[in-house]
């Protein structure tokens, strides 16, 4: 069976990414896509990270913390260091969200509040 490969147009069309995002990645080290002259392809090494990436931007991770959990599995391809890093990232994360989530909470409270002593006083 033949490994699935995508062209450069075919990535960005496949996980909904710039052109100027794709080669982003791969500035930064992220992906490295075979290359055959000027053309690139991605194979299914290069698309499981990019769905691993979308999914760590999606969470809040910055790309230079997603970048090292990546690099982890390459260092253990067993995954034990890349599972403990990704718990302590997700932990972290995690922590991270639910403070923004009580702050927004806050603002809220107090807009609808604002919002219906306005509202209370214009009758």
């Amino acid at each position: 069976m033949a490994q699935e490969r995508l062209n450069f147009k075919e990535m960005c069309a496949r996980f909904e990414v710039t052109p100027r995002t794709l080669r982003h990645y791969e500035y930064i080290e992220l992906l490295a896509p075979e290359r055959e002259g000027r053309a690139r392809f991605y194979g299914a090494r290069e698309v499981a990270r990019m769905t691993l990436i979308l999914r760590g931007r999606r969470f809040g991770f910055s790309l230079e913390e997603i970048r090292q959990w990546l690099e982890l599995y390459d260092a253990d391809p067993e995954g034990d260091t890349q599972n403990q890093a990704w718990l302590e990232m997700a932990d972290r994360q995690l922590e991270e969200l639910d403070q923004r989530r009580r702050e927004l909470d806050e603002v809220i409270a107090e807009l609808r509040s604002l919002r219906d002593a306005t509202a209370g006083s214009a009758s």
